[in-house]
């Protein structure tokens, strides 16, 4: 029998590999004896663990159902909500902490003793409305699972304001914010370039134009060098950007690195760039790992006008803020850098790292947690 209170954290991702579901799984596993349900092998620190088999996907759904609007029969016919139903306990854990929309009927259904507790990584009624499919035939269906489910938890949190916001407006959700925060890198600003040294890390997403940043230091008067770190979301994307900056030679597309390596990785640049197009709404309101991991790396920030990054990096003094998100407004901001400008706000990062660390932003979920255990 357990001698602390019984935690399931339940995310329809590969755990092992998931840097928000990790941090949950790192803060609270300290406390409660966590059990964790997704893909791929269990994460270091949980008493138990029960795997989704890679051959049932999540995100399918009968299209069949979702024309009649037979929303119910749509998640109850998911294959991997139907693997689950009937291996996954009830009445057995004290608090479930459900990861996204998909998971959340299902959590519910389990009969947590004390609650369940909603993380919602995007605003899913809006995550891929760029495709009028989607828009036609997933959309309704979340918004169906965002009204009807999110009230019925015990406490809700989300990446951003903006997205906490919109859930308040839509669906009457008082969410809280835990921003995507990296663990403390105990670093120090490094000495700024010559020349300076631009960064970039992330997803290599044809939707994120990362060519920006490549026509933009193309374009610019002053001389600068561009390191890409990209995983192969899009290999196809991924093999055009390798050839462009093959034509380049101030520009390097790398491999990916481990999450425990990239700030490390990182504070041998000097500016950490993300200009990213608001597409979609979830871009719009984007907050994402990497501007913390620029952070923690103690490097100055160059961000296109989105309100989450830009409204940190002008409270903080962090960097700078292009007018638009073309690669003209970019090269307008390279061209105007000098080194004591960088090294102020390579500084600047430094004093905010510990703020904006795993350690002080995901204190929301041990509070969430410990609320609905009282």
């Amino acid at each position: 029998m357990p001698t602390r209170p019984t935690l399931l954290i339940l995310s329809f991702s590969p755990i092992h590999a998931d840097a928000r579901v990790l941090r949950q799984v790192q803060l609270l596993s300290g406390s409660y004896d966590v059990t964790t349900c997704g893909y791929g092998p269990a994460p270091e620190g949980v008493v138990d663990h029960i795997e989704i088999p890679a051959e049932h996907v999540y995100w399918r759904k009968d299209q069949r159902l979702l024309l009649q609007r037979r929303y119910a029969a749509v998640y109850r016919s998911n294959e991997v909500v139907r693997y689950l139903w009937d291996r996954l306990p009830r009445g057995y854990f004290d608090v479930v902490l459900a990861d996204d929309i998909d998971t959340v009927p299902l959590a519910l259904s389990l009969g947590a003793r004390a609650g369940v507790h909603v993380d919602l990584h995007e605003y899913a009624p809006r995550q891929n409305e760029e495709m009028w499919r989607w828009r036609l035939l997933v959309a309704p269906y979340l918004r169906w699972l965002c009204r009807t489910y999110l009230p019925l938890a015990s406490s809700v949190t989300t990446v951003g304001a903006g997205l906490a916001a919109e859930y308040g407006r839509e669906f009457g959700v008082d969410a809280a914010v835990v921003v995507n925060a990296p663990h403390y890198a105990d670093l120090t600003p490094g000495e700024v370039g010559d020349p300076i040294r631009l960064v970039h890390s992330g997803n290599a997403r044809r939707g994120r134009r990362l060519e920006i940043m490549l026509d933009a230091v193309a374009a610019s008067r002053r001389p600068f060098t561009l390191d890409l770190y990209l995983m192969p979301n899009d290999p196809v994307y991924l093999a055009e950007l390798r050839e462009r900056a093959e034509t380049m030679p101030e520009v390097t597309v790398h491999d990916p690195v481990p999450p425990t390596e990239l700030a490390r990785t990182l504070s041998a640049y000097d500016v950490g760039v993300y200009v990213l197009p608001p597409v979609s709404f979830n871009n719009l309101w984007a907050l994402p790992n990497k501007f913390f991991d620029f952070i923690q790396g103690r490097l100055g920030l160059i961000v296109g006008p989105s309100p989450e990054m830009a409204g940190i990096v002008r409270r903080h003094g962090l960097g700078e803020v292009t007018e638009g998100f073309t690669a003209e407004a970019l090269t307008a901001v390279l061209d105007e850098l000098d080194p004591a400008q960088v090294r102020r706000w390579k500084q600047a990062s430094h004093e905010v790292a510990a703020e904006y660390s795993a350690e002080q932003q995901t204190q929301g979920w041990a509070d969430a947690v410990a609320a609905i255990l009282r």
